[in-house]
């Protein structure tokens, strides 16, 4: 929504995985949110904490607004619950829906629809957030060899 939670941590996550797995030349990773809430803003205070108790560094992300290029510049556009899925839907050419989809889609063990937004939660929250979008990072990191080797 904002840019400052789950789409940084997932983010932060998928880089790297990419880069750990010697991708980073094919996989290109970015994050933005459905709103303009925070422009320009480091990802939230407790979302980096949680993130780095696990060797994740999210202080170079900076909070952005999808713009109408990245429909086009972006394989898959991945939102982490059914109300930004709709927006991004709304805002979508129809020549790239097929590219909008939820990030949970590519869990392997937890099976949640969506990534639950926990700003206004405690801590236990973020760490939610973290567990979600690592089992998805890697569903994803799957998703991605395959269709490279297609």
């Amino acid at each position: 929504m904002g840019n400052i939670c789950r789409s940084p941590t997932a983010d932060g996550v998928f880089r790297q995985k990419v880069i750990d797995h010697g991708l980073s030349q094919w996989v290109r990773v970015d994050s933005a949110g459905t709103h303009n809430y925070h422009p320009d803003s480091p990802p939230d205070e407790r979302t980096q904490a949680v993130a780095a108790k696990r060797g994740y560094d999210l202080s170079g992300l900076r909070a952005r607004q999808i713009q109408q290029a990245d429909y086009a510049r972006f394989d898959l556009i991945l939102a982490m619950d059914w109300d930004n899925l709709a927006l991004l839907q709304e805002g979508c050419p129809a020549e790239h829906q097929h590219k909008l989809r939820r990030l949970t889609e590519f869990c392997q063990r937890l099976k949640k629809p969506v990534v639950p937004d926990p700003y206004y939660g405690g801590l236990r929250g973020f760490e939610e957030v973290l567990d979600l979008v690592e089992d998805a990072c890697e569903g994803l990191l799957a998703h991605v060899r395959r269709r490279a080797n297609a």
